[in-house]
Protein backbone atom coordinates (compact mmCIF):
# COMPACT_ATOMS: atom_id res chain seq x y z
CA UNK A 1 0.00 0.00 0.00
CA UNK A 2 1.23 3.69 -0.84
CA UNK A 3 1.99 5.67 1.99
CA UNK A 4 -0.62 8.50 2.85
CA UNK A 5 0.48 11.95 2.05
CA UNK A 6 1.19 14.30 4.83
CA UNK A 7 -0.04 17.88 4.17
CA UNK A 8 2.30 20.81 6.27
CA UNK A 9 0.62 22.20 8.91
CA UNK A 10 0.39 25.31 7.93
CA UNK A 11 -35.80 14.78 -9.79
CA UNK A 12 -33.89 14.67 -12.13
CA UNK A 13 -36.75 11.70 -12.40
CA UNK A 14 -37.51 10.76 -16.03
CA UNK A 15 -41.02 11.56 -17.23
CA UNK A 16 -41.59 9.73 -20.14
CA UNK A 17 -44.94 7.91 -20.54
CA UNK A 18 -46.33 10.12 -17.74
CA UNK A 19 -47.99 12.64 -19.68
CA UNK A 20 -47.84 12.13 -23.50
CA UNK A 21 -50.53 10.34 -25.39
CA UNK A 22 -49.33 7.40 -27.34
CA UNK A 23 -50.69 7.95 -30.62
CA UNK A 24 -52.48 5.30 -31.86
CA UNK A 25 -51.34 3.46 -35.11
CA UNK A 26 -54.16 1.82 -38.07
CA UNK A 27 -53.56 -1.42 -39.52
CA UNK A 28 -53.01 -2.54 -42.92
CA UNK A 29 -56.32 -3.69 -43.08
CA UNK A 30 -57.92 -0.49 -41.71
CA UNK A 31 -56.10 1.73 -44.13
CA UNK A 32 -58.61 3.14 -46.40
CA UNK A 33 -58.29 3.06 -50.69
CA UNK A 34 -55.96 4.97 -52.02
CA UNK A 35 -53.64 6.33 -48.59
CA UNK A 36 -50.50 6.08 -48.23
CA UNK A 37 -48.89 3.58 -46.12
CA UNK A 38 -46.71 6.04 -44.39
CA UNK A 39 -48.35 6.74 -41.39
CA UNK A 40 -50.26 10.58 -40.96
CA UNK A 41 -51.37 12.66 -38.49
CA UNK A 42 -54.47 11.64 -37.06
CA UNK A 43 -56.64 14.79 -36.34
CA UNK A 44 -58.62 15.28 -32.84
CA UNK A 45 -62.04 13.97 -32.57
CA UNK A 46 -64.66 17.01 -32.06
CA UNK A 47 -65.70 16.72 -29.05
CA UNK A 48 -61.44 17.77 -27.99
CA UNK A 49 -60.93 20.77 -30.50
CA UNK A 50 -62.10 23.40 -28.22
CA UNK A 51 -60.32 22.42 -25.71
CA UNK A 52 -56.74 24.13 -24.21
CA UNK A 53 -53.78 22.08 -24.90
CA UNK A 54 -52.46 20.21 -22.55
CA UNK A 55 -49.18 21.42 -21.24
CA UNK A 56 -45.85 20.08 -21.90
CA UNK A 57 -45.19 17.44 -20.35
CA UNK A 58 -41.82 18.95 -18.28
CA UNK A 59 -44.14 21.71 -16.90
CA UNK A 60 -46.67 19.29 -15.57
CA UNK A 61 -46.95 19.35 -11.70
CA UNK A 62 -45.61 16.57 -10.15
CA UNK A 63 -48.26 13.94 -8.43
CA UNK A 64 -47.98 13.21 -4.46
CA UNK A 65 -49.71 9.76 -5.04
CA UNK A 66 -46.44 9.68 -7.03
CA UNK A 67 -43.29 7.90 -5.21
CA UNK A 68 -40.33 9.56 -5.96
CA UNK A 69 -37.56 7.46 -7.21
CA UNK A 70 -34.89 6.37 -4.26
CA UNK A 71 -32.05 4.57 -6.39
CA UNK A 72 -30.34 7.80 -7.45
CA UNK A 73 -29.40 8.62 -3.70
CA UNK A 74 -27.99 4.75 -2.91
CA UNK A 75 -26.09 4.43 -6.10
CA UNK A 76 -24.46 7.99 -4.38
CA UNK A 77 -23.64 6.53 -1.96
CA UNK A 78 -22.44 3.20 -3.09
CA UNK A 79 -20.58 5.27 -5.44
CA UNK A 80 -19.02 7.23 -3.28
CA UNK A 81 -18.25 4.39 -0.44
CA UNK A 82 -16.60 2.43 -3.07
CA UNK A 83 -14.29 5.64 -4.15
CA UNK A 84 -13.41 6.16 -0.19
CA UNK A 85 -12.05 2.33 -0.43
CA UNK A 86 -10.37 2.96 -3.38
CA UNK A 87 -8.39 6.33 -1.80
CA UNK A 88 -7.75 3.69 1.45
CA UNK A 89 -6.28 1.28 -0.40
CA UNK A 90 -3.92 3.15 -2.92
CA UNK A 91 -2.80 5.51 -0.24
CA UNK A 92 -4.38 8.48 -1.66
CA UNK A 93 -5.32 10.37 1.17
CA UNK A 94 -4.19 13.47 3.09
CA UNK A 95 -3.18 13.66 6.74
CA UNK A 96 -1.73 16.14 8.53
CA UNK A 97 1.87 16.47 10.73
CA UNK A 98 -0.26 15.12 13.70
CA UNK A 99 -1.29 12.60 12.19
CA UNK A 100 -5.94 13.81 11.55
CA UNK A 101 -7.15 12.35 8.80
CA UNK A 102 -10.31 14.38 7.90
CA UNK A 103 -11.70 12.08 5.57
CA UNK A 104 -11.73 8.99 7.75
CA UNK A 105 -13.10 10.90 10.41
CA UNK A 106 -15.84 12.35 8.40
CA UNK A 107 -16.77 9.14 7.02
CA UNK A 108 -15.96 6.55 9.18
CA UNK A 109 -15.43 7.57 12.96
CA UNK A 110 -17.90 10.10 13.44
CA UNK A 111 -20.63 7.78 12.11
CA UNK A 112 -19.48 4.78 14.57
CA UNK A 113 -19.64 7.46 17.17
CA UNK A 114 -23.16 9.38 15.69
CA UNK A 115 -25.94 6.58 17.22
CA UNK A 116 -24.61 7.04 20.46
CA UNK A 117 -24.56 11.16 20.63
CA UNK A 118 -28.38 11.02 18.96
CA UNK A 119 -30.01 7.48 20.07
CA UNK A 120 -28.74 6.66 23.40
CA UNK A 121 -27.21 10.03 25.21
CA UNK A 122 -29.65 11.86 23.03
CA UNK A 123 -27.46 14.90 23.70
CA UNK A 124 -28.76 18.73 23.23
CA UNK A 125 -26.38 21.32 22.75
CA UNK A 126 -26.92 24.90 23.62
CA UNK A 127 -24.72 28.04 22.74
CA UNK A 128 -23.58 26.60 19.29
CA UNK A 129 -23.58 30.10 18.23
CA UNK A 130 -20.72 31.10 20.54
CA UNK A 131 -18.28 29.01 18.56
CA UNK A 132 -16.86 31.31 16.04
CA UNK A 133 -17.34 30.66 12.67
CA UNK A 134 -14.07 30.81 11.50
CA UNK A 135 -10.36 31.04 13.54
CA UNK A 136 -9.04 29.84 16.16
CA UNK A 137 -10.95 29.15 19.50
CA UNK A 138 -9.70 27.29 22.61
CA UNK A 139 -13.20 25.16 23.98
CA UNK A 140 -12.70 24.96 28.16
CA UNK A 141 -14.96 21.76 29.43
CA UNK A 142 -15.30 19.76 32.32
CA UNK A 143 -14.01 16.58 33.13
CA UNK A 144 -16.06 13.54 34.02
CA UNK A 145 -17.35 10.37 33.62
CA UNK A 146 -14.54 7.31 34.49
CA UNK A 147 -13.97 6.77 30.60
CA UNK A 148 -13.61 9.86 28.43
CA UNK A 149 -16.71 9.56 26.33
CA UNK A 150 -17.63 13.10 27.29
CA UNK A 151 -15.02 14.29 25.01
CA UNK A 152 -15.97 12.54 22.21
CA UNK A 153 -19.56 13.54 22.45
CA UNK A 154 -18.49 17.20 22.59
CA UNK A 155 -16.18 16.99 19.32
CA UNK A 156 -19.51 15.16 17.42
CA UNK A 157 -21.37 18.06 18.91
CA UNK A 158 -18.98 20.62 17.58
CA UNK A 159 -19.15 18.94 14.00
CA UNK A 160 -22.90 18.17 13.76
CA UNK A 161 -24.14 21.74 15.17
CA UNK A 162 -21.80 24.31 13.81
CA UNK A 163 -23.32 26.07 10.81
CA UNK A 164 -19.91 25.27 8.93
CA UNK A 165 -19.45 21.62 10.54
CA UNK A 166 -16.11 22.64 12.19
CA UNK A 167 -14.11 20.24 14.00
CA UNK A 168 -12.59 20.33 17.13
CA UNK A 169 -9.37 19.32 17.67
CA UNK A 170 -8.75 17.56 21.00
CA UNK A 171 -5.94 17.41 23.71
CA UNK A 172 -5.68 14.26 25.48
CA UNK A 173 -3.35 12.91 28.32
CA UNK A 174 -0.01 10.95 27.91
CA UNK A 175 -1.39 7.83 28.45
CA UNK A 176 -4.25 8.09 25.73
CA UNK A 177 -1.31 7.65 23.27
CA UNK A 178 0.19 4.85 24.80
CA UNK A 179 -2.57 2.15 24.25
CA UNK A 180 -1.77 0.47 21.01
CA UNK A 181 -5.36 0.72 19.48
CA UNK A 182 -6.64 4.01 21.14
CA UNK A 183 -3.27 5.70 19.89
CA UNK A 184 -3.66 5.63 16.46
CA UNK A 185 -8.03 6.10 16.45
CA UNK A 186 -6.85 8.99 18.86
CA UNK A 187 -4.37 10.72 16.11
CA UNK A 188 -6.46 9.70 13.43
CA UNK A 189 -9.71 11.63 14.74
CA UNK A 190 -7.65 14.95 15.30
CA UNK A 191 -6.60 14.71 18.62
CA UNK A 192 -3.01 15.34 19.99
CA UNK A 193 -0.59 15.50 23.06
CA UNK A 194 -1.89 18.33 25.48
CA UNK A 195 1.15 20.00 25.68
CA UNK A 196 1.10 23.80 25.31
CA UNK A 197 3.52 24.15 21.85
CA UNK A 198 1.17 21.92 20.12
CA UNK A 199 -1.63 23.85 21.20
CA UNK A 200 -0.55 26.84 20.14
CA UNK A 201 -0.04 25.86 16.60
CA UNK A 202 -3.34 24.76 15.98
CA UNK A 203 -4.74 27.63 17.22
CA UNK A 204 -2.58 30.03 14.92
CA UNK A 205 -3.92 27.66 12.10
CA UNK A 206 -7.42 28.90 12.89
CA UNK A 207 -8.32 25.34 14.55
CA UNK A 208 -10.95 24.77 17.63
CA UNK A 209 -8.49 23.30 19.93
CA UNK A 210 -10.65 21.59 22.91
CA UNK A 211 -9.27 21.30 26.34
CA UNK A 212 -10.09 19.77 29.77
CA UNK A 213 -7.96 21.26 32.11
CA UNK A 214 -9.54 18.71 35.23
CA UNK A 215 -7.56 16.14 33.64
CA UNK A 216 -7.28 12.57 35.43
CA UNK A 217 -9.05 14.59 38.63
CA UNK A 218 -12.35 15.39 37.02
CA UNK A 219 -13.09 12.35 34.93
CA UNK A 220 -11.72 9.53 38.15
CA UNK A 221 -13.42 11.43 40.80
CA UNK A 222 -15.78 9.90 43.58
CA UNK A 223 -19.43 9.69 42.67
CA UNK A 224 -20.41 11.31 45.55
CA UNK A 225 -18.13 14.31 44.10
CA UNK A 226 -20.36 14.50 40.88
CA UNK A 227 -20.67 18.52 39.28
CA UNK A 228 -18.09 19.82 41.52
CA UNK A 229 -14.89 21.19 39.48
CA UNK A 230 -11.60 19.80 40.34
CA UNK A 231 -8.95 22.46 39.97
CA UNK A 232 -7.66 23.79 36.93
CA UNK A 233 -4.52 23.24 37.24
CA UNK A 234 -2.01 26.57 36.87
CA UNK A 235 -3.67 27.89 33.71
CA UNK A 236 -1.39 26.77 31.05
CA UNK A 237 -4.63 26.55 29.07
CA UNK A 238 -5.16 30.58 29.81
CA UNK A 239 -1.21 31.17 28.51
CA UNK A 240 -2.05 29.55 24.99
CA UNK A 241 -4.96 31.63 24.67
CA UNK A 242 -3.23 34.56 25.25
CA UNK A 243 0.07 34.04 23.05
CA UNK A 244 -2.46 33.15 20.33
CA UNK A 245 -4.29 35.76 20.57
CA UNK A 246 -8.23 33.50 20.36
CA UNK A 247 -11.09 33.44 22.45
CA UNK A 248 -11.81 30.93 24.82
CA UNK A 249 -15.41 29.64 25.03
CA UNK A 250 -16.37 27.69 28.19
CA UNK A 251 -18.43 24.60 28.31
CA UNK A 252 -20.35 22.59 30.58
CA UNK A 253 -21.84 19.22 30.15
CA UNK A 254 -23.92 17.96 32.09
CA UNK A 255 -25.29 13.80 32.13
CA UNK A 256 -21.45 12.11 31.87
CA UNK A 257 -21.22 11.87 35.77
CA UNK A 258 -23.83 9.49 35.61
CA UNK A 259 -22.61 7.07 32.60
CA UNK A 260 -20.50 4.77 34.98
CA UNK A 261 -21.07 5.51 38.82
CA UNK A 262 -17.52 5.24 39.95
CA UNK A 263 -18.42 4.43 43.99
CA UNK A 264 -14.85 2.74 44.78
CA UNK A 265 -11.09 2.82 43.60
CA UNK A 266 -9.02 -0.26 43.48
CA UNK A 267 -5.59 1.80 43.73
CA UNK A 268 -2.97 -1.29 43.64
CA UNK A 269 -4.41 -2.62 40.94
CA UNK A 270 -4.60 0.94 39.25
CA UNK A 271 -0.71 0.88 40.01
CA UNK A 272 0.41 -2.78 38.76
CA UNK A 273 -1.42 -1.81 35.61
CA UNK A 274 -0.04 1.87 35.39
CA UNK A 275 -3.74 3.21 35.49
CA UNK A 276 -4.08 6.49 37.29
CA UNK A 277 -7.29 4.72 39.12
CA UNK A 278 -8.92 1.75 38.52
CA UNK A 279 -12.64 2.21 38.84
CA UNK A 280 -15.20 0.17 40.75
CA UNK A 281 -19.07 0.61 39.84
CA UNK A 282 -22.49 -0.54 40.75
CA UNK A 283 -22.09 -3.33 37.70
CA UNK A 284 -18.09 -3.30 37.41
CA UNK A 285 -16.49 -5.67 37.34
CA UNK A 286 -19.18 -7.30 39.24
CA UNK A 287 -21.12 -7.91 35.61
CA UNK A 288 -18.16 -8.53 33.46
CA UNK A 289 -17.91 -6.79 30.09
CA UNK A 290 -21.47 -5.96 30.81
CA UNK A 291 -20.37 -3.63 33.27
CA UNK A 292 -18.70 -1.74 30.85
CA UNK A 293 -21.80 -0.50 28.75
CA UNK A 294 -22.40 2.53 29.79
CA UNK A 295 -26.11 4.26 31.79
CA UNK A 296 -28.34 5.73 28.78
CA UNK A 297 -28.09 9.31 30.46
CA UNK A 298 -29.56 12.40 29.00
CA UNK A 299 -27.00 14.56 27.92
CA UNK A 300 -26.68 18.61 27.74
CA UNK A 301 -23.45 20.64 26.17
CA UNK A 302 -24.25 23.86 26.21
CA UNK A 303 -21.09 26.65 25.47
CA UNK A 304 -20.91 29.82 26.74
CA UNK A 305 -20.22 33.38 25.49
CA UNK A 306 -16.61 33.32 24.44
CA UNK A 307 -13.66 35.68 26.73
CA UNK A 308 -11.44 37.64 24.26
CA UNK A 309 -7.58 37.32 24.77
CA UNK A 310 -6.94 39.65 21.90
CA UNK A 311 -7.05 42.85 23.53
CA UNK A 312 -4.31 42.15 25.81
CA UNK A 313 -0.14 42.69 25.19
CA UNK A 314 2.18 40.07 24.15
CA UNK A 315 3.62 40.48 27.59
CA UNK A 316 0.59 39.18 29.23
CA UNK A 317 0.90 35.68 28.73
CA UNK A 318 3.64 35.62 31.47
CA UNK A 319 2.05 37.45 33.94
CA UNK A 320 0.79 34.69 36.68
CA UNK A 321 -1.57 36.96 38.35
CA UNK A 322 -3.93 37.91 34.87
CA UNK A 323 -3.63 34.30 34.22
CA UNK A 324 -4.74 33.09 37.78
CA UNK A 325 -8.02 35.50 37.21
CA UNK A 326 -8.49 34.55 33.82
CA UNK A 327 -8.28 30.34 34.70
CA UNK A 328 -10.59 31.53 37.41
CA UNK A 329 -12.97 33.27 35.67
CA UNK A 330 -13.49 30.33 33.25
CA UNK A 331 -13.78 27.95 35.90
CA UNK A 332 -16.55 30.03 37.65
CA UNK A 333 -18.69 30.40 34.90
CA UNK A 334 -18.68 26.52 33.72
CA UNK A 335 -19.37 25.85 37.31
CA UNK A 336 -22.02 28.25 37.65
CA UNK A 337 -23.54 26.61 34.00
CA UNK A 338 -23.54 23.68 35.61
CA UNK A 339 -24.97 24.32 38.61
CA UNK A 340 -28.07 25.97 36.02
CA UNK A 341 -28.34 22.84 34.04
CA UNK A 342 -28.76 20.48 36.39
CA UNK A 343 -31.68 22.82 38.49
CA UNK A 344 -33.46 22.87 34.95
CA UNK A 345 -33.22 19.10 34.46
CA UNK A 346 -36.14 17.08 35.31
CA UNK A 347 -34.31 13.50 35.31
CA UNK A 348 -31.06 11.90 34.93
CA UNK A 349 -32.28 9.87 32.03
CA UNK A 350 -35.03 12.07 30.85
Amino acid sequence: MADAKVIPFDDDRSRTGAGKVVPRRRGASGRRKGEPAAVREVAPLPEQQDREPSPPTAERAPDPRERPQAGGGLDRRIAGGLAFLRRRLTGDYDVDEFGYDKELTDQVLMSLVRPLYEKYFRVEVKGIENIPADGGALIVANHSGTLPLDGVMMQVAVHDNHPQNRHLRLLAADLVFMLPVVNELARKAGHTLACAEDAQRLLERGELVGVMPEGFKGIGKPFSERYKLQRFGRGGFVSTALKAGTPIVPCSIVGAEEIYPMIGNAKTLARLLGFPYFPITPTFPWLGPLGAVPLPTKWTIQFGEPIPTDGFPPEAAEDPMLMFNLTDQVREQIQHTLYKLLVQRRSVFF
